[in-house]
């Protein structure tokens, strides 16, 4: 692609710590869309222009960050560069003060060295509602890499790409894209019949507006929840972690999460069938976290 870079300043409040966040956010490193290389982290997005190539790494130190944002490719702009910034600050967390949760996890004995560890690190959040949905579907009562892979196939399928210094870097698939695909093409992706349904009408929801963000963001938590468990495919736990992920409601833990249940207690030293719920409701709105 045409070579044309631009560049500025992220400013976020310290600590922060971009690779802890990233790695958050990739799930596994052999997530095709959020690339962390070279010690910066690396995403296509989906602008007005056309797709563009975005880089964030912190120049300074968690303490003293100096992050910085580059756009590469013939569609940078000062628009595209715009957009960018906006959707950056909300998959990094960086308008998220980091010191209220530095508190409540070093107030946490067992939690202390784990909490420094990853200290500045933010909640990371999808880059759309349609995202957070696509991103969490395919992982209902799956592992891991199972639903790491299911999303791979989907990206690689359905997203567009663009190739930079011999690299190939994939945008995620658009809800318009998803909504227009045939089952079976979603299907081919490893979604059962009935997750590819899900998908397919939410992308449709999402793309004509019948359910929108700004709709979600109006309503309380509760409010919320009942909204989104009410679509067919959508329970506690979906519904919890688009909330969690896709609106950066940190007040969500969600139920039924047994991955971070087995994590929780190990790191809390409880026996496996310690109840979780007096520990996770100490951290109130910042449960989820």
């Amino acid at each position: 692609m045409r070579e044309i870079t631009l560049r500025s300043a992220l400013a976020t409040s310290a600590p922060f710590h971009l690779e802890a966040t990233v790695r958050v956010l990739q799930r596994r490193p052999s997530n095709p869309v959020d690339v962390w290389e070279q010690d910066r982290y690396r995403r296509v997005l989906t602008v007005a222009a056309g797709l563009a190539l975005v880089e964030v790494r912190n120049e300074g130190t968690i303490d003293l960050p100096d992050v910085r944002l580059s756009i590469r490719g013939g569609s940078a702009s000062a628009a595209t560069h715009r957009a960018a910034e906006v959707v950056l600050r909300r998959i990094l967390g960086l308008d998220v003060d980091p010191q209220p949760l530095q508190r409540l996890v070093e107030t946490e004995r067992a939690l202390r060295p784990t909490g420094l560890a990853l200290r500045g690190m933010r909640p990371p959040r999808f880059a759309s509602l349609f995202e957070a949905f696509a991103r969490v579907i395919p992982f209902q009562q799956l592992s891991l890499d199972a639903g790491v892979a299911i999303v791979a196939r989907m990206v690689t399928r359905l997203g567009q790409s663009l190739e930079h210094d011999g690299h190939r870097y994939y945008a995620f698939p658009t809800a318009r894209v998803v909504a227009a695909a045939r089952l079976e093409s979603l299907q081919a992706c490893g979604l059962s019949v009935r997750k590819a349904q899900t998908l397919r009408d939410l992308a449709r929801a999402v793309e004509s507006g019948a359910l929108s963000e700004e709709q979600l963001l109006r309503m309380s938590t509760e409010e919320a929840l009942r909204t989104l468990t009410a679509s067919p495919g959508i329970g506690p736990w979906s519904a919890g972690l688009v909330l969690l992920r896709g609106l950066g409601r940190t007040d969500v833990f969600p139920p039924g999460d047994v991955g971070a249940a087995r994590g929780l207690r190990a790191l809390m030293r409880r026996g496996p069938h310690a109840p979780l719920t007096p520990i996770i409701e100490r951290f109130g709105e910042y449960r989820g976290y």
